[in-house]
């Protein structure tokens, strides 16, 4: 059997990943493909546990040690469920990956670039994305969307100032700059079902 096909969803809050990523997935079963959705942080236990540290608001939080749970959790999702997938022939649909890690923690906290950059591919293992959709949205839509849709309280992240945000956006177009047959940029201010033809006509030439 052959490889299989990692495709990451990447963008600010309120972009639309997650549901965009359960439409990709449901048309992906309905073409008869086998398809593992899962999430970063998050997709294993020890995962879970760490997306519950990171988003509360409990425990402050360093950007170091931000970055590093972030990785912990990268890595075990790594071994224990995307490179098994993978071997088995599986497309594996990642909301958030690696890119998130640079955009959020180099571009808006600051760190190192290449000190983030090296630590992700120790933790990533050298598993990299055949294809990343990055939905691009202004972030003062995003955080109309949070504050519309969240009949809670904020997470940590949603909590941070707008200018939190912009630098996260620029950061991923810088990122889309230097990876421009990776990813794929897509108006995540469009409606939900333009959207989600833009991209499953983006994954369209590489899984079909």
């Amino acid at each position: 059997m052959g490889r299989g096909t990692l495709i990451t969803f990447e963008g600010i809050e309120g972009a639309g990943k997650s549901s965009q990523l359960e439409f990709l997935a449901k048309r992906l079963r309905a073409a008869g493909r086998n398809v593992l959705a899962i999430r970063e942080p998050g997709g294993t236990e020890l995962g879970e546990g760490i997306r519950r540290l990171l988003k509360g608001k409990e425990t402050p939080l360093c950007g170091e040690a931000e970055l590093l749970l972030f990785l912990a959790s990268r890595a075990q999702l790594v071994r224990e469920r995307i490179r098994p997938a993978l071997a088995d022939g599986t497309i594996v649909l990642c909301d958030r990956y690696s890119d998130s890690t640079l955009a959020y923690q180099w571009g808006a906290r600051g760190l190192p670039i290449e000190l983030v950059k090296e630590l992700d591919r120790f933790a990533a293992a050298a598993c990299v994305p055949d294809r990343t959709i990055l939905l691009d949205l202004p972030p003062e839509e995003g955080f109309r969307r949070i504050r519309a849709a969240r009949g809670g309280p904020l997470d940590r992240f949603e909590e941070e100032p707008l200018a939190f945000f912009q630098k996260v956006r620029a950061a991923y177009l810088q990122i889309v700059q230097e990876n421009p047959h990776r990813i794929v940029t897509i108006d995540g201010s469009q409606s939900p079902k333009a959207v989600e033809l833009a991209v499953a006509a983006a994954v369209r030439e590489l899984l079909f």
